[in-house]
């Protein structure tokens, strides 16, 4: 990437388009490298020159073009997960299923794969006949293989649930396979750093703080420099005795704030850290840092949140507008419901707090008009 970039020739004659990408290359290298500041400046350059390239849409249309011209039979699983990509964000339904189906003929195990062909309205049953189901010699199937084609079955299912709308089918589904396969993860590959500051927080709500406290521990052995290690350090400061409070929370926001300096796009760590603010009574910091993620998410968390924090400084209005937009994008979510109903009850002069008794005694004493006649 280096070289390419400092090539004089490359510099002066190449196009916007080639310097972009060569832009990119040299800093996929520098983010390797763990050099991220030089890594983010490269990115912004290479980003000014693809202002230049032409839009996006013929821009995907040649991309096509040039993947288009390699024979079907050349491309590999990349390329077909590539152009199922590109089709789809062209809204070119039938050439993107096809696409995501030769992913799942090169690897059955390409959940992205899965995940897409169940969004665009492909059948569960279709999608079973893409899976490893060919038996042994002997008419019976190895065991590992019989196993995993079952979970991927049960899988697919789930995913084709979710796509139609049945959430009740899928969490049925996706909780037999939770049961299939309980706290599997880490005895499975216990270098595994994904997802690991979600467990983080699962354990900080279960006060299993003898857990959190060793998958700190490790992670923190694995790779110190990722965001889901922070992030998990920031639970763990947090989850402390209250004693140290106030210096807890101080640490658990450099960690939140280190996350997000080492990946930006982290709405876990910003939601966070947003709660942090609100704690400390910074709610226009709290609703800053919030707004910024609007621009790039729709994710209904993030409209509870900032629901919550207004609704804390008495600005209703917004608060009702983020409760329906949460409920817009997630119907279920039941903190938007809750919150949405605590919120009608203030704006209506309601103690939301109040027992539902009294309303019941009200009722009561409007239910006689007969008696009140003979008054």
């Amino acid at each position: 990437g280096c070289f390419l970039v400092s090539s004089s020739s490359v510099s002066n004659e190449t196009s916007p388009h080639l310097k972009a990408e060569y832009l990119a290359l040299h800093g996929d290298a520098l983010l390797r490298d763990k050099e991220y500041r030089r890594a983010i400046h490269v990115y912004k350059q290479a980003l000014q020159y693809h202002k230049i390239v032409p839009r996006v849409n013929s821009t995907t249309r040649s991309s096509l073009s040039a993947m288009e011209a390699i024979p079907s039979k050349a491309r590999n699983l990349q390329m077909n997960l590539l152009m199922g990509k590109l089709y789809r964000y062209s809204k070119h339904i039938r050439p993107c299923i096809t696409c995501y189906k030769e992913c799942l003929r090169h690897c059955p195990y390409v959940i992205e794969a899965i995940t897409a062909l169940a969004e665009l309205g492909v059948q569960a049953k279709d999608i079973f006949l893409l899976l490893p189901q060919t038996p042994s010699r002997s008419g019976r199937p190895p065991f590992d293989q019989f196993e995993s084609s079952r979970w991927l079955q049960r899988y697919v299912e789930a995913q084709c649930c979710i796509a139609s709308n049945d959430y009740k089918g899928g969490l049925e589904l996706f909780s037999e396979l939770l049961q299939r396969f309980p706290n599997n993860v880490r005895s499975i590959d216990p270098y595994v750093v994904t997802y690991m500051d979600e467990y983080a927080m699962l354990l900080k709500l279960k006060s299993d703080l003898p857990k959190l406290n060793k998958l700190v521990h490790d992670l923190l052995t694995i790779d110190p420099a990722r965001p889901e290690v922070f992030v998990a350090l920031s639970v763990l400061w947090e989850r402390k005795d209250d004693r140290a409070a106030l210096t807890n929370v101080e640490k658990a926001k450099k960690f939140y704030e280190s996350a997000l300096r080492l990946e930006p796009g982290y709405l876990g760590a910003a939601l966070a850290l947003a709660e942090l603010h609100v704690m400390e009574g910074r709610n226009y910091e709290a609703v800053t840092l919030l707004e910024r993620y609007l621009k790039d998410w729709a994710d209904d968390s993030l409209h509870v949140k900032l629901a919550q924090v207004f609704a804390a400084t008495n600005m209703m209005q917004d608060s009702l507008s983020h409760y329906q937009s949460a409920l817009r994008i997630n119907p279920l979510n039941e903190a938007a419901k809750k919150g949405l109903e605590r919120l009608e009850k203030l704006m209506k002069g309601v103690d939301p707090d109040a027992p539902e008794e009294e309303d019941n005694d009200v009722d009561d004493g409007d239910g006689d008009p007969e008696e009140a006649e003979l008054l």
